[in-house]
C-alpha cells in the first residue's frame, strides 16, 4: 500500500505528483526547488540561497515522512550550470555527516521548472 506524503512546510505540488510516497519503509520524495513554502517566493538570491531553501524544502517534506537528512540513501540533482557545482556542493555538505553521506548523481540539465537553478530529489528508508 502506497502512503502520500503532505506538509504545508515544503512547497506544494503544482501537478499530479505528491511531495513523497512511502511504500513499507521505503521514502521517495519528488524533486524540490526553492520555492519558500510560507511565500510561495523563489529564492534566486544566490546559489547559496536558492541551494540552502532546496535542502530545507526536502528536509521538511522528509520529516513529514518521519525521515531525517541522516536517513536517505540516494540523492538526485539536478543543476542547469555545472560551473556552480562547488559552490552547491558546499550548501549541501552542511545537510549530510561526510562519513555517512548518501549515494548521490549530479547531472546538468538544460532547464528545470521554473527555470531555478538546482532541483534535488531523495530516496530514504524510514526507521522503525
Amino acid at each position: 500500500m502506497k502512503e502520500i506524503v503532505y506538509t504545508d512546510q515544503a512547497p506544494a505540488p503544482i501537478g499530479p505528483y505528491s511531495q513523497a510516497t512511502v511504500h513499507g519503509n521505503q521514502v521517495f520524495t519528488s524533486g524540490q526547488i526553492a520555492i519558500n513554502p510560507q511565500s510561495g517566493a523563489l529564492i534566486l538570491d544566490s546559489i547559496e540561497a536558492e541551494t540552502r531553501q532546496v535542502m530545507e524544502n526536502l528536509k521538511a517534506v522528509l520529516a513529514a515522512a518521519k525521515c531525517e537528512m541522516s536517513d536517505v540513501l540516494k540523492c538526485s540533482i539536478f543543476i542547469s550550470d555545472m560551473n556552480q557545482f562547488q559552490r552547491i556542493n558546499a550548501v549541501y555538505a552542511e545537510y549530510f555527516d561526510e562519513s555517512q553521506a548518501p549515494a548521490r548523481e549530479t547531472v546538468q540539465v538544460a532547464v528545470l521548472p521554473k527555470n531555478v537553478n538546482i532541483e534535488v530529489s531523495a530516496i530514504a528508508i524510514r526507521r522503525g
